[in-house]
């Protein structure tokens, strides 16, 4: 699987950014997906995961309420839909594919795209 991620941007405090991921390969339909971030000097953490389904999801409770992460297996892309973004929300955005269940762990993961800077101002 090769990711693609896009979407990430500047914008307000309070803004609103859609980052998406498109997939290329046969097993994208069959691959969990999830979310991660890092800010500069942090570790990579995890933002939110999703099934291959789409009916499970979890999220950071840093990120709950705000972000909703989605998936169209038809056109082999996952979204994450952020709102009310803060200036902590600022870093890099990646996704990345796994066989089985999402996990929590960016280790677990086979597969990442190469990051999409998202910068919130205050």
């Amino acid at each position: 699987v090769q990711l693609q991620a896009s979407g990430g941007g500047l914008v307000q405090t309070g803004g609103s950014l859609r980052l998406s991921c498109a997939a290329s390969g046969r097993t994208f339909s069959g691959s969990s997906m999830g979310w991660f971030r890092q800010a500069p000097d942090m570790r990579r953490e995890f933002v939110a995961g999703i099934s291959w389904s789409g009916r499970s999801t979890a999220y950071a409770d840093s990120v709950k309420g705000r972000f909703t992460i989605s998936r169209d297996n038809a056109k082999n892309t996952v979204y994450l839909q952020m709102n009310t973004l803060k200036p902590d929300d600022t870093a890099v955005y990646y996704c990345a594919a796994r066989s089985g269940d999402y996990h929590y762990d960016p280790r677990r993961y086979d597969y990442w795209g190469q990051g999409t800077l998202v910068t919130v101002s205050s």
